[in-house]
């Protein structure tokens, strides 16, 4: 039988490993925040470890769910990682939002120690996270080990099998990127046509009976946009930035210069350039209102 464990108890983590338990997994879990980890591990009667190594000790298969790649390295091969402590032929799951091109050196580098990468990224953002409706995109070149995960990672979403490792991260990438592109899109839309005389609402209503319609549209406009619940919508605006970014470098690696996704990247940076740290990705709106002078952002302000 699998030993589980689950580092990375943040806002998206949390209630992943809460649908883990609710399908009858039991994995340790770890945060650089002992506190979280343990409120995690109370709430759903499992343990909690203070260390990467500690869990690298007991588990045979270990899902990450952290920031970026650099930390998701440092959790793997730094002093004190996870590396330290597994046994050859574990299996490591990135569900981190990575970057492809790290995602190919790491999982080479593990492999090197008899490890096997994994990486299987999430779209859906906080709800689809709650209620265990993710689409999880998993890559990897160990079939056997894909084999092995997969049934865990259906207890928290849809698995769709990208194709070899990294391709998951790509796909995730590159899905976040149409995702900025249809949300400021939306935003603009909404700024130019109010400023025209037309009502917003009705503007995403018409919207999303036409060809127009998009999961912005659909989903973020009226619910977070025009009722200002902006921290409600759950995805910070330096997250998704750094999604865009990591497209972007995706395109700059296999030889395309193509203008749209370096002009929305350019969006995206100076918008995290611009709003506060804790925006959330809805509040490009601000942004998008603020860059000719015209409004002063406001939720942005605090």
């Amino acid at each position: 039988m699998t030993v589980l464990g689950f580092i990375g108890i943040g806002t998206m983590g949390a209630p992943m490993v809460h649908c883990l338990a609710m399908a009858g997994q039991r994995p340790l879990l770890q945060d650089a925040s002992i506190a979280a980890a343990q409120v995690a591990a109370d709430r759903d009667g499992l343990s909690a470890a203070t260390t990467a190594v500690e869990v690298g000790a007991t588990c045979d298969l270990v899902i990450l769910m952290l920031p970026d790649s650099a930390i998701v390295r440092d959790v793997c091969l730094g002093a004190g990682g996870l590396a330290a402590a597994m046994a050859p032929g574990g299996v490591i799951v990135d569900m981190s939002s990575s970057d492809p091109i790290e995602t190919r050196k790491l999982g080479a580098e593990l492999a090197a120690r008899g490890l096997i990468l994994l990486d299987a990224p999430v779209s859906g953002g906080l709800r689809k996270a709650r209620d265990g409706s993710l689409a999880i995109m998993l890559g990897g070149d160990d079939a056997a080990a894909m084999d092995r995960a997969e049934p865990i990672l259906t207890s928290m979403g849809k698995v769709f099998r990208a194709g070899p490792l990294a391709a998951g991260h790509a796909t995730k990438a590159l899905n976040n990127y149409v995702s900025a592109a249809g949300l400021v899109a939306a935003c603009e839309a909404v700024i130019v046509g109010r400023d025209f005389g037309l009502d917003p609402a009705v503007l995403t209503q018409i919207v999303n009976a036409s060809t127009g319609r998009n999961n912005s549209t659909e989903n973020k406009i009226a619910q977070f946009v025009l009722s200002g619940a902006f921290r409600d919508a759950g995805f910070s605006l330096r997250l998704m930035t750094k999604d865009v970014g990591l497209a972007a470098g995706l395109g700059q690696h296999t030889g395309h210069d193509l203008p749209g996704l370096e002009a929305l990247a350019k969006i995206w940076r100076d918008a995290a350039d611009v709003l506060e740290p804790a925006a959330d990705h809805t509040e490009i709106f601000h942004f998008l209102e603020s860059i000719d002078g015209a409004n002063a952002p406001e939720t942005s302000q605090g």
